[in-house]
């Protein structure tokens, strides 16, 4: 008899899932030919999905082993994402409870707040959103 299904704390509350899902809606931006770290990549895609609401605070995140066989990269790598996540206050680690989502999570409204500055700057400069655009895809991928 197989085990039962376990349930998936990135992502939509009522989604399902067992050992051998290859990927999901939520953590699909996970790109090993990417510049980006991989643990880079994990984390941002756990961020986005807090951020966007899809995982809320107090939810509890699934197994490391899990998170790394559904992105299918090492257990060692979700794992040093999720730490990294502790480490800014988005998650917490409690023994024998798992990893949960704090209610400090990133607000889709800071990054919204940042654009709004940018609009506003462009503006006062006479940039059109399309020149402005251009400018954000040409510096997006520049290394830090």
């Amino acid at each position: 008899m197989a085990p039962p299904p376990r349930r998936l704390g990135v992502g939509e509350a009522t989604r399902w899932y067992d050992a051998i899902v290859s990927s999901t809606n939520v953590l699909s931006g996970v790109d090993p030919g990417s510049p980006v770290a991989l643990h880079e990549q994990v984390a941002a895609a756990v961020r986005r999905a807090i951020a966007d609401g899809e995982v809320g605070a107090g939810e509890r995140m699934p197994p490391a082993r899990d998170l790394a066989a559904v992105l299918g990269v090492n257990p060692n790598t979700v794992l040093r994402a999720l730490r990294g996540l502790r480490d800014e206050g988005l998650l917490e680690f409690r023994r024998g409870r798992g990893i949960t989502v704090t209610g400090l999570a990133p607000q889709r409204s800071a990054v919204i707040a940042k654009a709004r500055e940018l609009a506003a700057v462009a503006r006062r400069h006479g940039y059109q959103p399309q020149e402005v655009a251009e400018i954000l895809r040409l510096v997006s991928w520049e290394p830090l």
